[in-house]
């Protein structure tokens, strides 16, 4: 057996239940993301990409062999949406950090003016409205708080990919929901990587906040003619 199948089908046994290895490695990668998140280091994307690639094969066990007996479809769509927002946030901080001579971080936090915390309100509702239905005609189990997690992990992602310090706090509201869910499932891994998330995610809230405390606010330079005023 090669690298790739033992990866695939390997499991250890938790408690008396089997656990497959890549749910252990791909939760291993994400967290190893998040930590590079907290540093603002552009490798975040990349490592996070792989993490998703191997939890949606845990997740979709209708295709991919699995002990779990539920396959969780927004857990597995969300693996493929975090894959595209990743490019995005991949692409938006390491243009950030060349801009920057590449000797600053990728991002600089902000808290989001209120315009843009009204557009992620809006989006959390009507995305958990929208993929409610469909996550449960698919017989996702649990599409309720499946739909939440599914929208709030995407507006998170792409939250942190624009700096906003409030992704912290849909990560922490998304873990409140995964976390009960997933034990539920007998995902345990991953139920208690998101309890690890989720104390991370009150340290990267506090140093974000204090960055974006310590960080200057851009200012705009006052004209010294009448011309450079009306200009």
């Amino acid at each position: 057996m090669g690298p790739l199948g033992w990866l695939l089908d390997a499991q250890v046994h938790v408690a008396g239940s089997p656990v497959l290895v890549r749910e252990i490695v791909g939760n291993v990668f994400g967290l190893a993301s998040a930590l590079l998140g907290l540093r603002r280091v552009v490798w975040a994307w990349p490592v996070g990409m792989i993490g998703n690639a191997l939890l949606f094969t845990v997740f979709l066990g209708g295709v991919f062999t699995t002990p779990q007996a539920h396959d969780l479809y927004g857990q597995a769509g969300r693996q493929v949406f975090f894959f595209a927002v990743s490019v995005y946030g991949w692409w938006r901080w390491s243009r950030n950090r060349r801009s920057g001579g590449g000797e600053q971080p990728a991002v600089v936090p902000r808290w989001a003016t209120w315009r843009e915390r009204l557009g992620l309100l809006a989006a959390a509702a009507v995305g958990t409205a929208a993929a409610y239905p469909v996550l449960a005609a698919l017989g996702s189990w649990g599409p309720l708080p499946d739909a939440w997690i599914l929208v709030g992990s995407l507006l998170a992602t792409y939250g942190m990919a624009r700096g906003w310090v409030e992704f912290w706090l849909i990560w922490i509201a998304v873990d409140a929901v995964g976390v009960p869910l997933l034990l539920q499932g007998g995902f345990y891994p991953s139920a208690a990587m998101y309890l690890v998330y989720g104390g991370f995610c009150l340290a990267g809230l506090y140093a974000w906040w204090r960055t974006s405390r310590a960080t200057p606010p851009a200012r705009t330079p006052i004209p010294s003619t009448y011309s450079e005023a009306v200009a």
